[in-house]
């Protein structure tokens, strides 16, 4: 996929960085970092400039987020709760599960959106609990883009201070990146024992 990725974004620069973000932020596994970083290189290479990477980067990335956004708002809660009503015993939850949720992104969610910006996989998907919340727009796409913006420079910067060793960078990142899974994995793990537990004892 690297290989593929680059050869698009040499044939049509600019605005292949720009659909290849925009793609990223819809399915995450199509990795940002090789994006970015090499965006970074070519700017030693060709005329392409590292704030017009950044520019096209983060436009890419801020459409991608409306767009995840957009489809959250279609999930509100209410239709949640209609799902929760079919399938709530096969899925294990219930309607102020859902509610619950609602709540603390309601609470925390504007720290949320702006930090996961930073964390992969998760940095793509946070759009939709914020559209699923009816978050305030203008406050989401002032922080998913600030976010992003920090998250672009940085690894754009990188790849063109390394250049032809920008490869570096994404080796690091890759670590950076399992180490962020087996996290999310843990916490995974520890909510479905805490889940389970608090069922458990609440049927005794």
């Amino acid at each position: 996929m690297e290989e593929w990725i680059m050869q698009f974004m040499e044939e049509f620069g600019y605005f292949g960085i720009f659909l290849l973000i925009t793609l990223e932020n819809l399915f995450p596994p199509i990795p940002s970092e090789v994006i970015l970083t090499f965006g970074g290189f070519m700017t030693t290479q060709t005329e392409m400039g590292v704030l017009g990477v950044v520019a096209v980067s983060t436009k890419g990335s801020v459409f991608g987020a409306i767009i995840l956004y957009g489809i959250g708002m279609l999930l509100d809660v209410s239709r949640l709760e209609r799902i929760v009503e079919k399938y709530g015993l096969i899925l294990r939850l219930k309607k102020k599960d859902i509610h619950k949720a609602d709540e603390w992104f309601d609470k925390y969610g504007v720290w949320t959106v702006f930090f996961c910006r930073f964390i992969p996989l998760i940095r793509s998907l946070i759009s939709l609990p914020a559209g699923m919340s009816g978050m305030n727009f203008v406050t989401f796409l002032l922080l998913t883009t600030l976010g992003t913006l920090i998250w672009n420079v940085v690894l754009v910067s990188i790849g063109a201070a390394l250049g032809d060793s920008w490869e570096t960078i994404v080796g690091y990142m890759d670590i950076y990146s399992n180490v962020v899974y087996a996290m999310l994995g843990l916490l995974a793990i520890v909510f479905v024992v805490l889940y389970v537990r608090k069922r458990i004892i609440k049927n005794k």
